[in-house]
């Protein structure tokens, strides 16, 4: 089977069609595996160091709202659309699979106009604009968040073998240990997670800063990614030898042992954290991103209801809710307990086997859907 992976411009987009692909390689290593993106950006260094090809055309963005912007799109889109009839053409792939962002929508009219089988996995809570005029090509869709893309099987969010692993952890306790070893931090401390995404956050790192010495008074070490601008970090003053340690990190290379350090997160509500978290049973302020279109919070709400975790808006997330809300929280390991394992049964341990399974099925049909 060949595939083509239309993924670029996040994270959030790459990452997932990368598992995808290593997945469909480890149960078939006779797949081939050729992704289409931009010459700039993620994917053109994470790509080809995964060992996949990368094939470029333009990017084409996608205006969140309607705006002047979306009259371009038209115009940009068919350029765009000419370029990947002819990696069709030369690739002849089997089936396209594709996860929104900026190379998507050509890559998905240029397979419907091929009458290659098309697939489509959407992240987050509220699909894209490419996804959602996606979703009307095809019947394979596939989403992590219910109900963000209309009659999409729920697949989850395809994760990296580190947190899957993690997740399936026996010795929980000794992971921990370990964990926290690797950090500088002590074994038996409560233990507080803070990250914002690969930039950081400026406005949890303002807050949960300011916070440090209320944090150490209650015993509390804290392992906070603050992003490589470090925008909001407030001076930590030198702590006493047997205070609780405050490890300021740019970013954490190793989320794996991050979540196996920490008793509790305080993070925003990107789509690939909320899955890892459920994932591996850690329990969770979030804090959504106040800009873009609202899908941080419905990214959170699942994991949130079923008691895995709790939202709290940006505007309120101030010094007074950390310590009235995440100080008890982390003092009271019962909640915490009964927390993780809400969210662990939340969470899809298998993404990356159930999309493949439904990549395989549509390239079975031949194009027909």
């Amino acid at each position: 089977m060949k595939v083509l992976l239309a993924a670029g411009g996040t994270a959030g987009h790459i990452e997932p069609a990368l598992t995808l692909a290593d997945t469909l390689v480890r149960d078939d290593p006779q797949t081939d595996v050729v992704v289409v993106g931009r010459d700039e950006g993620l994917e053109s260094r994470l790509v080809p160091a995964r060992g996949y090809r990368l094939r470029t055309i333009p990017a084409v963005p996608m205006p969140r709202r309607p705006s002047k912007d979306l009259a371009l799109v038209p115009a940009r889109v068919s350029g765009s659309v000419r370029q990947v009839m002819a990696i069709l053409r030369e690739e002849k792939p089997d089936v396209v699979v594709g996860f929104g962002g900026y190379v998507a929508l050509p890559a998905y009219l240029a397979a419907r106009r091929a009458g290659i089988p098309l697939v489509i996995h959407e992240a987050n809570g509220r699909a894209g604009l490419a996804n959602r005029v996606g979703a009307r090509l095809t019947g394979w869709t596939a989403e992590n968040v219910p109900g963000s893309l209309p009659r999409a099987t729920r697949v989850g969010m395809p994760l990296r073998p580190q947190i899957v692993d993690l997740a399936g952890a026996a010795d929980r306790q000794e992971r921990q240990r370990q964990a926290r070893e690797h950090f500088g931090l002590e074994p038996d401390r409560p233990t507080l997670l803070v990250f914002g995404g690969s930039l950081g956050a400026q406005h949890l790192n303002e807050v949960v800063t300011a916070c440090a010495d209320d944090l150490g008074a209650a015993g509390v070490q804290v392992l906070h990614a603050v992003g490589e601008k470090a925008a909001g970090v407030s001076p930590i003053a030198q702590r006493d030898p047997g205070r609780p340690r405050y490890c300021v990190v740019p970013y954490v290379d190793r989320m794996d042992l991050a979540y196996a350090a920490a008793d509790l997160a305080v993070c925003r509500a990107g789509a690939m954290t909320c899955a890892e978290l459920a994932a591996v049973g850690l329990p969770a302020v979030y804090v959504p991103l106040p800009i873009g279109n609202g899908e941080q919070r419905l990214n959170a709400q699942p994991v949130v209801n079923s008691g895995g975790g709790l939202i709290v808006d940006d505007a309120d997330f101030t010094a007074a809710t950390l310590r009235e809300t995440v100080l008890p929280l982390i003092a009271n390991t019962a909640l915490l307990q009964r927390m993780s394992d809400a969210a662990r049964q939340h969470g899809v341990r298998d993404a990356d086997a159930r999309l493949a399974d439904l990549v395989r099925a549509a390239a079975a049909t031949g194009g027909r859907s």
